[in-house]
């Protein structure tokens, strides 16, 4: 129920109509005592004396009027509270980001060079927490690859469960060697396929560009023809550095010499122009990610977003008063009996 206005009204006036219960209560106790009053048992002795020859008690009628007045008061303004009375509300924008943006983390052995300290991928975490940190209207994904690509988290509002989450993304979390960039980017589209084309959708790619494979440029040229934007951020030197095994010492090569990785800036930077996005290096401020936010907020086609963002009001409640009433009414079903010894008990 949303009237137009901001006047009073009830959330849930069904419950109302079990306000005519005491009413049905009053009829049938009227109905039972005029039947109790015909019985034969009332020509043998007079009214006072009948309690005590039934051991019974029948209260007067006057305190049964009492009894039925409170409790049905009670009742009424706990039906009251039921209905939820309202009064006034406050109109709020519902939250709707306006960017996706699904993050590939490179997590290969090359991502264990110390190049940069401590090491690539350990900055590569920390480029990711930056980027949580500072884009709390953008919608974020995770994918781990190296291999295989892994769903990590997949798009969502919620940024402390991948914060949660980044210090058990490592590199044994694929065996095989190698690095799979086209895998990953197919797991991209599939976590932004479905979503509104007014809003932008974005992928960053976070490596060392050690890549083998063939058909990058065409599958990042296919993700731009559906909309789709591809940016870059390389971690690591231009010096090559010594890989550290999955197993301790040195990872070596197909000739049995220790392998080495640089960053491959050419072969990211040519991404990035190719998905219509920006290439940065990974430096230890945040000018970097900075970059990378802006051109994602600045992609978004706009105007008609805000436009077709919905709102909702949040009503005024006051069940609560209604609630306060009746545990008052109550008050006095909760008093003292008198001691057994002086013979009485509490009455209504």
């Amino acid at each position: 129920m949303m009237p137009a206005d901001t006047g009073f009204h009830f959330a849930q006036p069904v419950w109302l109509l079990l306000l005519a219960v005491p009413l049905l209560v009053a009829i049938w106790q009227r109905l039972t005592v005029s039947k109790r009053n015909d019985l034969p048992v009332d020509r043998y002795a007079d009214p006072e004396l009948l309690p005590h020859l039934l051991r019974e008690h029948h209260p007067g009628r006057g305190q049964r009027l009492r009894r039925l007045l409170r409790w049905s008061m009670i009742w009424s303004v706990l039906i009251i509270a039921m209905a939820e009375p309202r009064w006034d509300f406050t109109e709020l924008r519902l939250f709707q980001p306006r960017h996706d943006l699904v993050v590939l983390l490179d997590i290969s052995q090359s991502m264990n060079a110390a190049d940069v300290a401590p090491t690539r991928l350990a900055r590569a975490r920390q480029e990711v927490q930056d980027l949580l940190d500072k884009a709390p209207a953008v919608r974020v994904g995770l994918i781990a690859f190296a291999s295989v690509a892994q769903v990590v988290a997949p798009l969502t509002e919620d940024h402390g469960s991948i914060t949660r989450l980044l210090p058990e993304v490592n590199t044994t979390l694929v065996s095989l060697p190698g690095s799979r960039l086209v895998t990953a980017l197919a797991r991209a589209e599939h976590l932004l396929r479905g979503r509104s084309e007014e809003a932008s959708r974005q992928i960053l790619i976070i490596s060392d560009g050690d890549f083998d494979e063939s058909g990058l440029p065409e599958a990042v040229r296919d993700l731009r023809a559906k909309g789709i934007y591809v940016h870059a951020l390389g971690v690591g030197s231009d010096e090559a550095s010594p890989v550290p095994g999955p197993k301790g010492g040195w990872q070596r090569d197909g000739n049995g010499e220790i392998a080495r990785s640089a960053l491959n800036r050419d072969l990211l930077r040519g991404l990035a122009a190719i998905g219509g996005g920006v290439f940065r290096t990974a430096e230890y401020d945040d000018d970097d990610i900075s970059a990378i936010l802006q051109r994602v907020r600045a992609s978004a086609t706009g105007a008609g977003v805000e436009r077709n963002v919905p709102s909702v009001r949040v009503w005024e409640e006051y069940y609560q008063w209604p609630v306060l009433l009746a545990a008052l009414l109550l008050l006095p079903a909760f008093r003292v009996a008198r001691a057994l010894g002086k013979g009485g008990v509490g009455r209504d």
